[in-house]
């Protein structure tokens, strides 16, 4: 039975981090129009479409350079342009939130999204899409041709994934966090979610398959594994190609940001082919050897968050430790910490009343690994 996106090329290009002006930030500077064109003709010469940004990415730079280095340049139907709404960045009302959707269509120029997402929903940001009458709102815009499918992206447990489908039927697909290395993780469930998405027969956008960038150059133990398969494919090739053998999906986005990258990428997935028995027991073998690595044996089950007078983001900080421990990826991890402490308590708010210890069922020293969280991503701790 066909569904939405089967027809789509298996590669996405996610627009978060285009290359920028020398010396500039590469998540807030001046994207280097030129160069990111000349990704774009690698990328729809090769036969892929699928364009990914936000109406926050870069500042709103990211969602212009679609227009610069996209529909400026080529037939509006050679594209298609995928933008999200976030509800919970500023707006303070139903109409500021609305008029997000106005700003990224002029911004782009696209003239309607082929794919409309509302943006990272999930606790504790379901409420302001609620709030705001987001869901329906949506829905009126497709019903005008101005969206011609309306989905979410996530990053929250499965269970909470659930509840949102559950209660929203009507949206037809889902963006997931999905790569080897979090295939199993308690905290990101990136198997879990993907099997509720299916139990909802909803389609999945896959983002995150090289997690950030972390599985393009893995740890030592995970490297070892993959030179020894012989296969001479690159690192970041055998996590893209991991995510797009899942049935289901519409693409797997990957963000590139220099030439090298979509070469990469293209000669991996231009006749893509689902990883076969022989390959899949090479990631198999990686993820065990990850797993090895000590790290916080967080399980996620956020029993602890209840507990803390703080509002701690115990199990999220303890990711973005993990992110440096097991993968080495300090970037990503502070990214990560600064990232999810925005929606909580620091490791530094902690008072240390041992409520979330006495709660954990895996025993953690939870008050010192936040002390050591502190030290690890707060500056002056």
């Amino acid at each position: 039975m066909a569904y939405l996106g089967e027809d789509v090329p298996k590669l996405g290009f996610g627009l978060m981090r285009l290359p920028t002006a020398e010396g500039q930030d590469p998540r807030g500077g001046d994207i280097d129009i030129n160069r990111t064109s000349k990704l774009v003709d690698m990328f729809l010469g090769a036969g892929f479409k699928y364009f990914d940004t936000a109406y926050g990415y870069g500042e709103g730079k990211s969602e212009a350079a679609v227009k610069s280095c996209i529909i400026d340049r080529y037939p509006r139907e050679r594209a298609l342009i995928a933008t999200k709404l976030p509800a919970w960045a500023g707006p303070k009302s139903a109409e500021e939130a609305k008029a997000m959707f106005w700003t990224s269509l002029q911004r782009t120029g696209a003239g309607y999204f082929d794919f409309y997402l509302l943006h990272n929903v999930g606790t504790p940001r379901t409420k302001f899409f609620d709030d705001y009458g987001i869901w329906d709102y949506v829905l009126e815009l497709r019903e005008r041709g101005l969206v011609r499918h309306a989905g979410f992206s996530f990053h929250d447990r499965a269970d909470v994934l659930d509840r949102v489908l559950t209660a929203h039927p009507e949206m037809e697909f889902v963006q997931l966090q999905i790569n080897y290395g979090d295939w199993d993780s308690g905290t990101v469930e990136s198997r879990k979610c993907y099997e509720v998405a299916k139990k909802h027969g909803k389609p999945v956008v896959i983002m995150e398959p090289v997690k950030g960038g972390s599985l393009a150059s893995p740890a030592p133990p995970a490297k070892e594994i993959f030179d020894a398969a012989g296969t001479g494919a690159s690192y970041a090739s055998w996590a893209i190609r991991f995510a797009a053998s899942l049935d289901f999906n519409i693409t797997v986005l990957s963000g590139m940001s220099t030439e090298e990258q979509m070469s990469d990428n293209i000669s991996s997935m231009r006749d893509f082919k689902p990883l076969d028995p022989s390959e899949r027991k090479v990631i198999e073998d990686v993820q065990r050897a990850l797993a090895a690595i000590p790290s916080v044996p967080c399980t996620g089950c956020a029993y602890c968050v209840p507990e803390c007078p703080q509002n701690v983001v115990i199990p999220k900080i303890f990711e973005a430790m993990n992110r440096d421990m097991v993968y080495g990826d300090k970037g990503a991890a502070r990214f990560n910490y600064m990232w999810e402490t925005g929606f909580g308590g620091k490791a530094s708010d902690c008072v240390a009343c041992a409520g979330c210890e006495r709660v954990c069922p895996q025993h953690i020293e939870i008050i010192q690994t936040l002390k050591k969280a502190a030290e690890m991503f707060e500056p002056g701790n």
